[in-house]
């Protein structure tokens, strides 16, 4: 039995990585191809079929529209219709058959008991160059010859290429640098060719920054773009923190020393004290797209019509159908001019929720523009939400979550771990906290250092970090109780913006960090009960932060443990 096969010469990889040219074989034989059996050429076939599959597509469509007006039954089919649906069929068939190459040389190989030469589709820069043996030939055997299934597996880009060229091509340009995770098919690959690439560019050596030992898929589309490796942050922890009767051991990310040592020391004051109380008092993430009409009056007509009790329910409909956690709760509008600001105010479950609340407004904004023919949409974001930016609007309205956190601290607790006095913690909040921050003109920002603590439990819990500004509004309030005695501190926080489901919440470490809060992802029995834990916690943690801060403070420490804790004892000129 005669078995046709031909040599391959092999080729120079090298010289097509970049412009992605097919594999072309140096001999041309006369071999017999599955196509050689249609009646026309491959192209003119194939063509055939596609303009048939569209236009009888179309046609049927617009004959059901028609009978779907008068009434008449989509099964009732003249010869017209009959034709078309057989057409259609044919059709499919051919194009699921992959042009209907398999299908045809089902027919042709019974007719011939030769094997078929398949012909080699491997695009040339599939090839290995390093490899000297002769290229594989891949026929389909016969049934006595045995089948090498691993040889026969389809090479993914670039999968045997050697790194060198790889990174020469990105450094010459001819391989863009964010499209290696596609080629390659390999992120953490990816990476190591990209950190190489740029060193050599830039000639700036990267040796500091590890690669190793991160889950580079776990980012991919989703956490970071063209990435080199990953920054490492210690993380410490605070706690136990008691919190309405719960204990919490809090993770926390930072590199300023004294940070997490003196958190800790306010959670031991609020426990050896009988714990914190905190509540949750409003939660809801907003979106304040900006749209524009020709007049004032027109914009002023919107405002009216959103504003309405009588179309909420409708606006709510619209809204709420993107998502099964989206509950719109209200809209709140402001005109400057033409142009209005609609602030979108919604529930998102356990998410931070801000593309949620993104996808419900662009529903209404397209519900609004057949109602509004003249409403210019200028952007789905007007900054009236307000995201990452310190503003009024959250610290008057709130956003996310609002919390207040409370507790009373002993005055023997004030003396014996905090090292301070009562009333000296209370002329100090007066003077610092309060009228310095408005001589200071702070918006939201009345209190010690509440972002330092939210930063660092943000960066440990996987929460968008630049969310910070906005998070750490907080106003810290301090009195004396008890006849003076003992002392009551709390601080209300209006815009804590946390998630425990989504962005950098499922990365290993982040995840690991929310699990031993017990907030690791979505709380199917309770949505979103999760998040506002969570927000509570931050909260808390706060308030720990701040009653250690100020009592270093007043008690004249503050110097001496930064000196003692966050000074490093290595000689920085060696």
């Amino acid at each position: 039995m005669d078995v046709r096969r031909r040599s391959v010469k092999p080729l120079d990889a090298s010289k097509h990585i970049s412009s992605g040219e097919p594999l072309k074989p140096h001999n041309q034989d006369s071999s017999v191809k599955a196509s050689d059996a249609l009646p026309l050429p491959l192209y003119l076939t194939n063509g055939l079929f596609f303009t048939m599959f569209f236009s009888v597509m179309y046609f049927l469509l617009h004959r059901w529209r028609e009978k779907i007006r008068n009434g008449i039954p989509l099964h009732v089919l003249n010869f017209s219709e009959l034709v078309a649906m057989f057409s259609l069929i044919a059709s499919v068939i051919y194009l699921l058959g992959f042009f209907g190459i398999g299908f045809v040389q089902s027919f042709v190989s019974k007719g011939n008991n030769d094997s078929w030469d398949v012909e080699d589709e491997t695009p040339e820069q599939f090839i290995d160059t390093t490899v000297t043996s002769p290229p594989v030939r891949r026929n389909i055997p016969m049934k006595s010859v045995p089948v090498d299934e691993k040889a026969a597996q389809i090479i993914t880009p670039f999968s045997l290429e050697d790194d060198e060229v790889v990174i020469k091509s990105v450094v010459e340009g001819r391989i863009p640098s964010y499209s290696l995770e596609s080629k390659l098919g390999d992120c953490k690959r990816a990476a190591f060719i990209r950190k190489e690439a740029l060193q050599r560019s830039s000639g700036k050596s990267l040796d500091g920054l590890p690669l190793d030992g991160f889950d580079y898929e776990s980012i991919l589309g989703q956490c970071c773009e063209m990435p080199i490796g990953y920054i490492q942050i210690p993380v410490g922890i605070a706690g136990p923190l008691l919190l309405n009767g719960n204990e919490f051991s809090v993770p926390m990310a930072t590199t300023e020393g004294c940070l997490v040592a003196s958190t800790n020391r306010g959670c031991k004051a609020i426990y050896v004290s009988g714990g914190a109380t905190s509540v949750l008092f409003r939660d809801g993430m907003t979106r304040a797209p900006v749209v524009r009409f020709g007049s004032a009056k027109r914009a002023a007509e919107l405002k009216f019509f959103v504003e309405d009790p009588m179309n909420f329910e409708t606006l709510s409909v619209v809204f709420n159908k993107s998502s099964r956690f989206a509950r719109l709760q209200n809209i709140q509008c402001a005109i400057a001019g033409k142009n209005l600001y609609m602030r979108f105010s919604c529930s998102t479950g356990d998410a931070m929720g801000m593309n949620m609340v993104s996808k419900g407004v662009q529903n209404v904004l397209d519900y609004l523009q057949n109602e509004y023919p003249d409403m210019d949409i200028i952007g789905i974001s007007g900054n009236y939400c307000s995201d990452k930016k310190p503003a009024a609007v959250n610290w008057i309205e709130g956003r996310g979550k609002s919390v207040v956190c409370e507790a009373i601290i002993k005055e023997d607790v004030v003396k014996n771990v905090l090292k301070t006095e009562v009333a000296a913690l209370v002329e100090l909040n007066m003077l610092k906290n309060l009228t310095g921050s408005a001589m200071a003109g702070a918006l939201g920002g009345f209190n010690a250092h509440a972002s330092n603590i939210v930063s660092a439990v943000y960066l440990a819990t996987g929460q968008d970090p630049a969310q910070n500004i906005e998070s750490s509004h907080c106003i810290t309030m301090m009195e004396a109780v008890n006849d003076g005695k003992d002392l009551h501190i709390s601080v209300t926080m209006p815009s804590i913006e946390v998630g425990t489901v989504g962005g950098g919440t499922q990365l290993a470490s982040q995840s690991a960090c929310l699990n031993l809060l017990g907030v690791k992802g979505a709380n199917r029995e309770a949505p979103g009960s999760n998040a506002r834990l969570l927000a509570t916690i931050v909260a808390g943690s706060v308030l720990a932060g701040e009653l250690s801060l100020m009592s270093a403070i007043s008690a004249g420490q503050l110097v001496k443990s930064h000196m003692k804790y966050n000074r490093s004892c290595k000689d920085v000129t060696k």
